[in-house]
């Protein structure tokens, strides 16, 4: 049998794509950063804000995201972490599992 990914999933990846691409991903935390051309001569560095973005996202028995926002704004921390050496105030440290490449 084979799963799709439900409709409300697959718009959060979509969404959370064009943010990343915008330059907009974690409003406000990054407004001030301009980190596209900084992720896009590391291919590797902008991989990883979609592996946290799909590791920390949680799926209802529907499989409809609950937490998308939740994911967005770990995977703008990663990219903040990244840009200016430091975590943004107030977030935790980043755990294995959130930065487990699949």
């Amino acid at each position: 049998m084979t799963t799709k990914l439900s409709t409300g999933t697959s718009g959060a990846l979509r969404t959370f794509a064009f943010w990343i691409a915008n330059g907009t991903v974690g409003h406000p935390l990054l407004d001030d950063i301009d980190y596209w051309d900084a992720l896009g001569e590391s291919p590797s560095h902008l991989e990883m804000p979609f592996a946290i973005f799909a590791n920390v996202l949680e799926l209802d028995d529907d499989g409809e995201p609950v937490n998308a926002k939740y994911a967005e704004r770990r995977a703008a921390a990663y990219i903040y972490q990244y840009m200016t050496g430091r975590l943004p105030d107030g977030e935790p440290p980043f755990e294995d599992w959130e930065l487990r490449l699949y």
